[in-house]
């Protein structure tokens, strides 16, 4: 009998020991957060995800595409008046009393460092004087400006509604389009703060662990929590290691030590399997017959051992990863033959004048052969 277990457990390893060392040999992470979307904000290249188009609940991940539009739209100096309906906001506050002055920069100080509903509620409010107006224009801010494909917000602080959903690729897009925002990135990787309330005087501490130092990763440059119940725990995080810049998106783990524990692998697992190339301007790639070329400097991101780089017969050069899963992909532009090149170099204007100049040649030769005809028939006659 202990033969036979012995033969059984013996098969099974053999059989599971390719699957084992491929998974060691990837690095690629095994994660237990429903969703998760790992992008390199320098070149756009997608080095992991897992269930990331679906559509999910941010929750107060919802204040990132807040905080940019209000950047991007409003005006740091500004004083807004607090209002009665974001004074009485539910949930994570910064304690605002009706009526308190506050400057547009430090409601996004509250809204961000301390996830504050009350501040992303008087910022939506100053910016398109209601929040229907709100959910309107960042809707449109986010399809336009930042390429969004499946959101819609209906708050500006996640706070649950069923039609407010987004997915980890959105939220990546979103954040990567953010950080290219000094101001953002000030205060997305602000660890702690004073705020002077009228009600409330404290020191801001950053929710998120990896910011706050509680749970340390020294490459993280910034961070977003978010949590309820009907999305669980959520995080945004980015990092930095000096050559590739992450956006790191965890939806819906069950625990706070499921999102950050997904995250870290997520970033080792960025760091150690990928760095940057840069293919110069110019470069050729044959395909089928045709010349394709890059027209400018491309920085690419590929795999530190057995990617590849293959164009497609539409001139698509495609990154790819060991498993063969595309990276990013650039269109190339086409390389004209040299003929064809030629004639399309040659101005309208040209080619009218080179007409013209050959027309009194023609003119000339005419009579010149005339005379030479005549010339042989009189010869003719006269023999």
């Amino acid at each position: 009998m202990r033969e036979t277990i012995s033969t059984i457990c013996f098969v099974l390893l053999l059989v599971c020991l390719p699957t084992i060392s491929q998974a060691k040999e990837n690095g690629e992470p095994e994660l237990v957060s429903e969703a998760a979307f790992l992008l390199d904000s320098d070149t756009g290249a997608v080095l992991y995800e897992k269930n990331g188009y679906k559509r999910m609940y941010p929750a107060s991940l919802t204040k990132i595409a807040t905080a940019i539009y209000a950047i991007e739209k409003g005006n740091m100096d500004d004083v807004i008046t607090v209002s009665d309906n974001a004074y009485s906001t539910e949930g994570t506050r910064v304690y605002l009393e009706k009526g308190e002055q506050v400057t547009l920069r430090h409601l996004l100080d509250g809204m961000l460092i301390n996830s504050g509903n009350d501040a992303a509620v008087a910022i939506a409010e100053y910016l398109d004087g209601s929040i229907s107006n709100f959910e309107k224009n960042i809707n449109q801010f986010l399809k336009e400006e930042v390429n969004v494909h499946s959101t819609n917000f209906k708050n500006p602080n996640g706070l649950f509604h069923k039609e407010h959903y987004t997915t980890a690729n959105d939220l990546a897009l979103i954040t990567q389009y953010a950080m290219r925002n000094e101001t953002f990135r000030e205060i997305f990787g602000t660890n702690e703060l004073k705020w002077d309330g009228l009600s409330w005087d404290t020191t801001l501490v950053s929710h998120h662990q990896m910011v706050n130092g509680s749970r340390p990763y020294d490459k993280v440059t910034g961070g977003k929590t978010g949590f309820v119940n009907e999305s669980k725990q959520t995080l945004a995080t980015t990092a930095d290691n000096g050559e590739l810049q992450l956006v790191a998106i965890v939806l819906k783990g069950n625990y706070k030590r499921d999102v950050y524990n997904d995250t870290e692998d997520l970033f080792d697992f960025g760091f150690n399997q990928y760095t940057h190339k840069v293919i110069p301007a110019g470069k050729s790639f044959f395909v089928n017959g045709t010349t394709y070329e890059t027209t400018k400097e491309e920085k690419i991101t590929v795999a530190r051992t057995n990617g590849e780089e293959e164009v497609s017969s539409s001139g698509v050069l495609m990154i790819e990863n060991d498993k063969g899963d595309i990276l990013q992909s650039i269109q190339l532009a086409k390389v004209l033959p040299a003929e064809e090149t030629f004639k399309e170099d040659i101005p309208e204007e040209a080619v009218r004048e080179e007409k013209k100049s050959s027309f009194p040649g023609i003119v000339f030769i005419i009579p010149l052969a005339l005379f030479f005809l005549f010339y042989m028939k009189r010869r003719a006659i006269r023999r």
